[in-house]
């Protein structure tokens, strides 16, 4: 009887907890990573040279690669430096730039990569996205799952503590992208994967749910595994959709509108979803999500990210225009200017600000 299923593209390897770092050469020589120590490893010039020192000794064979940025540019150069070498992987150490750079560089010379997270900023460490800056602003390009995922939460606490709070907001806003969805599902017609919407409202919920904090191991090992089972919940679904509403339609209009003066992608993304929880009527849900936004020092208000109320208007009727064919709570109310004013005042009254 033939087993009725699928394969799931996910990393064979998924090393999260404090000291991974210490053990991440007995990591790569998997032999279904590197058979022969060949490695390329992208860093940045900050904190990756500081953890080069420190992990160099343990891969003598590895050749290291200074990424200059989160730009196209930047991938498509680290891709041709490493076509001059013989490698079996690649190896991103650093944050969501230096991961997404190594990601896209990676699918170029068709190379498996390795993840190695030094921050918790975003959902884009184990997604088969890659984000990078170009001459329009800013583009998405498709990419494989990483083959392995290593986060040290040591590592992870030493790092400023905005990058894990961008992270938070960015794992809870699975919860209204799922929402919305689901949303287009009944409204649309469009096909949901059950499976890939599971994994990442779970993710959403887990972080949603626990009493810890940013500096507790408890939470950051929960936020860390979130954020993997996001990416890999795109995986599944071949797409953005789980972790991808009207939360990233806010966002995308804050950066494409401000960029100057947009804040952190998390922050925007959890601001995004507790307003959209709200405009869906999910009143008690919105509180609560600004409730926990609020303890882990994120903002829900426009102004705590010193923005107006009419240029958050602004945001909420552009966003919308950001992902065309996208179909969110923004989309299905088609609120008028001044319909979204009065809706965030409720929202700004319901919340308590």
């Amino acid at each position: 009887m033939p087993v009725l299923t699928r394969l799931i593209p996910s990393p064979i390897v998924v090393d999260i907890r404090a000291g991974a770092l210490d053990d991440l050469a007995t990591v790569l020589a998997d032999q279904r990573i590197s058979s022969s120590g060949r490695l390329a490893v992208a860093i940045s010039g900050g904190s990756g040279a500081v953890l080069r020192d420190r992990i160099s000794p343990a891969l003598p064979d590895a050749d290291w690669f200074e990424v200059g940025g989160g730009t196209l540019d930047d991938a498509i150069k680290l891709a041709d430096a490493m076509k001059r070498g013989r490698y079996d992987a690649v190896v991103g150490l650093g944050g969501g730039k230096i991961i997404d750079c190594a990601k896209f560089a990676a699918a170029r010379v068709g190379l498996p990569l390795v993840a190695v997270a030094t921050n918790l900023s975003h959902d884009g460490l184990c997604s088969p996205v890659a984000t990078l800056d170009n001459d329009a602003g800013r583009g998405s390009y498709g990419v494989p799952n990483p083959i392995a995922v290593v986060i040290d939460l040591d590592v992870i606490r030493e790092a400023p503590v905005r990058f894990v709070r961008s992270g938070i907001g960015d794992a809870l806003s699975n919860i209204s992208a799922v929402a919305d969805w689901e949303l287009a599902a009944r409204e649309k017609g469009e096909a949901i994967d059950g499976l890939a919407a599971a994994m990442a409202r779970q993710a959403g919920e887990a972080v949603l749910r626990h009493p810890g904090g940013v500096g507790d191991d408890g939470f950051l090992q929960v936020l860390a595994e979130g954020l993997v089972l996001t990416g890999i919940s795109m995986s599944v679904a071949g797409d953005s959709r789980p972790a991808s509403g009207a939360c990233h339609e806010i966002n995308h209009a804050f950066d494409l509108l401000f960029p100057k003066r947009a804040a952190s992608h998390g922050e925007q993304c959890g601001l995004g979803a507790a307003f959209a929880m709200y405009l869906r009527g999910a009143h008690e849900e919105s509180v609560f999500m600004a409730q926990v936004l609020r303890r882990h020092g994120l903002p829900v208000t426009p102004e705590e990210i010193g923005f107006t109320v009419d240029e958050f208007v602004q945001v909420v009727e552009f966003a919308p225009q950001t992902r065309p064919g996208r179909y969110t709570i923004l989309e299905h109310l088609d609120l008028s200017t001044d319909q979204i004013r009065n809706a965030y005042a409720d929202y700004a009254k319901a919340i308590g600000s």
